[in-house]
């Protein structure tokens, strides 16, 4: 019974490791896809208790984080994600930390610059989708 349960314990913690790296990487793509294109767009993703972390400068709550979201000094921005992270965390939440490139206002003229953001995803109740807990964002320099 032993060798059965450790088998079992496997295939449970595959499934929830494919979930969440499944989870995370939807959760990037559909992210970027909205901040590139209408950033107010990004609400339904952030709630009261949501913190951001951008660039230093922290807010907190949906309503701030969408107003620091949309009046940033950038009219066109493009993502190019080279990678992504994607761990479990306590209480059924997920971490995703990628990094990247980022095109602004469309200098294609000049080197794009390199980014680091981490979420901690949190289920929404009844599992009916997700919403970001943290957003921490920053330029990678040197």
């Amino acid at each position: 019974h032993a060798a059965l349960n450790g088998a079992r314990e496997e295939v449970i913690m595959a499934a929830m490791e494919a979930n969440f790296e499944q989870v995370g990487k939807a959760f990037i793509q559909h992210y970027y896809q909205a901040f590139d294109t209408n950033r107010a767009a990004l609400a339904d993703l952030y709630q009261g208790e949501s913190m951001l972390s951008f660039e230093g400068s922290q807010v907190q709550g949906k309503e701030a984080i969408l107003a620091k979201l949309t009046t940033l000094p950038f009219t066109h921005v493009q993502h190019q994600v080279t990678s992504t992270d994607c761990h479990p965390t306590t209480n059924g939440g997920i971490l995703v930390h990628v990094c990247g490139n980022l095109v602004v206002d469309q200098e294609s003229d000049k080197p794009p610059l390199k980014y680091s953001q981490t979420f901690v995803l949190m289920p929404l109740p009844g599992g009916t989708g997700w919403w970001v807990f943290n957003d921490i964002f920053r330029l990678n320099y040197g």
